[in-house]
């Protein structure tokens, strides 16, 4: 007997302007009106209406390797950004945050000032020309108002066109997600619910100071530290080699170096700490190893073969994120 198809539900009208799907979240409903969710609907278009996948989208801004931490790793952090040319009237200021409420791309405050978030889905290969959409769009949407997902031109700027590429990126990490809300404190109601679920999801995370990239979480059973390098992969990997061959890649008694993983072009050591290991306790081993990792990556000297075993297990235990 043959198997009954299961009555699919109809359509719904699709929400479309001069032909035009326009782009919302992933896992939201497509707006065509076809019943799946954007990402596997009109999203697939969307994903590759620029084609070129740029593998490090934040190569050339100032900082780019907490630019990759933030975007990965940290939970909660706001960047006060500076553009060229400087702020347009209306516009006190511009942050970068790692997450803003609700998934938005970016908002912009009653008093005009923008926030920009980095961890949303993107629309092309390039992360860079995305956020610089969002930028733009941010800059000249009415005060009070979130920003919507958009799809960027294949020829638009991008956020090393936008920025002030002189100008310092110093990321803030908080503890919890208040920087959501002017006067968090005063915070009730659904605002409040809001705020406290997202701050017990977020993982304990500190950035190291003086070490670009360089930031410790706090896990159930140890914590970490990851570690955002700019240092060609290859180079980076035979002076870990070298180090781990010579029982100097740790960060101290109980600590142990992984592996790695790459995200956004870049590699990313990561280090295995002891739970009652801190933030501040793992600065200064840090610092010592950074030393020593200067060391082995000036040598030309081919690897011994003790050392291209220690490269073959670290090179096995890499995997991609992005």
């Amino acid at each position: 007997m043959a198997k009954k198809r299961r009555p699919q539900p109809q359509a719904a009208a699709p929400k479309t302007k001069g032909g035009e799907v326009p782009v919302v979240g992933a896992r939201e409903p497509c707006p065509c009106g076809s019943g799946r969710r954007y990402k596997a609907c009109h999203g697939r278009q969307a994903a590759h209406a620029v084609t070129e996948l740029v593998q490090r989208p934040f190569e050339g801004l100032q900082g780019e390797c907490d630019w990759v931490a933030l975007r990965e790793l940290v939970p909660a952090a706001t960047v006060e950004l500076t553009l060229k040319g400087g702020l347009p009237e209306g516009v006190p200021s511009v942050t970068l945050a790692t997450v803003l409420p609700m998934a938005w791309p970016a908002l912009r405050r009653d008093n005009g000032a923008v926030l920009i978030g980095l961890q949303n889905d993107t629309a092309s290969g390039d992360v860079s020309r995305d956020l610089a959409d969002t930028l733009q769009r941010a800059l000249e949407a009415e005060p009070g108002s979130p920003v919507a997902a958009g799809r960027p031109a294949a020829d638009g700027p991008r956020l090393q066109d936008l920025l002030d590429p002189e100008a310092p990126f110093e990321p803030e990490v908080h503890t919890g997600f208040e920087f959501w809300v002017e006067n968090a404190e005063s915070a009730t109601g659904e605002v409040a619910a809001s705020l406290e679920r997202a701050n017990a999801a977020a993982i304990p995370t500190a950035r190291i100071p003086g070490l670009e990239g360089a930031y410790w979480c706090e896990a159930p059973e140890k914590n970490h530290l990851r570690w955002v390098t700019a240092h060609p992969e290859e180079k980076l990997l035979d002076a870990l080699a070298r180090l781990h061959a010579a029982g100097t890649s740790s960060l101290g008694e109980g600590t142990r170096l992984v592996g790695s993983f790459r995200a956004h072009g870049l590699v990313v050591p990561v280090w295995d700490l002891p739970s009652s290991m801190s933030a501040d306790d793992v600065a200064k081993p840090a610092a010592e190893f950074a030393e020593r990792l200067a060391e082995a990556l000036a040598s030309d000297a081919p690897l011994t073969p003790e050392e291209r075993r220690a490269r073959g297990g670290l090179t096995n235990r890499q995997i991609t994120l992005s």
